[in-house]
């Protein structure tokens, strides 16, 4: 049948078979008279591809297909799945030359009903755009990728605890989030590196552990030293399990957004936190300790400077020097004491005021 409809669907599907090749494509209606006019136009697009040579029409299915054998190694490969998952029923048996702008602009709406923010869409708008490029310009399936832009977000500040913050969020969590917690704290290791910490990965006795390259967001191999802490908190799982450090009642540990989480940040009187939000405070401590930022990034294993600039207005340390020489060209130049320019200074203050 060269029209059907598929169990619990009110779209049709078209099915066509060209020199023994059998293509079945959604046709992304639930009219007839235009589900038959795609299968047409289909119909002749496959006969000239056969006949004529023409270049065949790729779909959304194939792209994703290809592309997710060929990005396995990507680190963020869990959210592209999900994302990947809401665009199937949007997208499944479209033509790549079909996803245009409009196209776009109606996923955006769409995910937007949803009530998510304009980062989660830019994810997803940026997944597209990875396999339409790909598409275009390595595998030869199309002609030109749209272009789009992308939503604006919202500068959001760093959220972090201070330690008398993070002592009292401790404090709430059962053991096995507060152990796992705690060395987030002491290394500002990434969730799924904490989580899925080996023994194989630790040596006590130089107080060192590392992340491989697999392992990290940046596929760059990461040096942890450990802190005194951080090695009373490893020694604690000693015997736990043979394989993972950190456990819970003899099993790896998958997810911390729990609700013995989520309750204990209710307890400790600490909102908008999330558990990436360890790691900002672990990079806040430090750069407020007097931390330099090429040393914060090599510890945190960025792949840019630019990432760790973000908690460089937390010390102004490095430029105090420069308050002080402003302070001295002053003095210099008026030829008053320090104590007679700070009081012109107030004047000056109190007449604007």
């Amino acid at each position: 049948m060269s029209l059907f409809k598929r169990k619990d669907s009110s779209v049709w599907w078209v099915k066509v078979t060209v020199n023994g090749r059998i293509v079945q494509k959604s046709a992304g209606t639930s009219h007839r008279a235009k589900a038959q006019e795609f299968h047409d136009r289909l119909k002749a697009q496959l006969w000239e591809q056969a006949k004529l040579g023409a270049k065949r029409q790729y779909t959304w299915n194939e792209a994703v297909v290809r592309w997710l054998d060929e990005t396995q190694h990507k680190a963020s490969r869990k959210d592209d799945l999900m994302h990947l998952r809401w665009l199937d029923p949007y997208l499944a048996g479209v033509a790549l030359e079909e996803i245009n702008r409009d196209c776009l602009a109606t996923l955006v709406q769409t995910k937007l009903g949803h009530e998510v923010s304009h980062g989660t869409v830019n994810r997803m708008l940026a997944l597209i755009r990875s396999i339409l490029r790909k598409a275009a310009l390595e595998w030869d399936w199309l002609d030109k990728v749209p272009k789009f832009r992308l939503l604006p977000e919202p500068n959001r500040r760093i959220r972090w605890l201070t330690p008398v913050e993070a002592q009292r969020l401790l404090a709430e969590l059962p053991d096995h989030l507060q152990a796992m917690a705690g060395f987030s704290l002491e290394t500002g290791l990434r969730q799924a590196n904490v989580t899925g910490l080996q023994w194989s990965q630790v040596d006590v006795t130089r107080r060192c552990a590392w992340i491989h390259p697999d392992q990290a967001k940046a596929r760059r191999a990461i040096a942890v030293p450990l802190s005194q802490v951080a090695v009373a908190l490893i020694c604690a799982q000693i015997g736990k399990h043979l394989t993972y450090v950190f456990t819970y009642q003899g099993k790896p540990v998958i997810q911390v957004n729990t609700k013995a989480w989520r309750q204990a940040l209710r307890r400790a009187g600490i909102k908008d936190f999330r558990w990436h939000d360890l790691r900002h405070t672990w990079a806040s401590w430090h750069v407020q300790s007097g931390t330099p930022l090429n040393v914060l990034q090599e510890l945190g294993g960025w792949e840019s400077a630019e990432m760790v600039r973000r908690y460089g207005h937390l010390s102004s340390d490095h430029l105090a020097g420069y308050v002080d020489r402003l302070a001295a060209f002053q003095l210099t130049k008026s030829g008053l004491s320090s104590y007679d320019l700070a009081t012109v200074n107030k004047n000056d203050s109190e007449k604007i005021l």
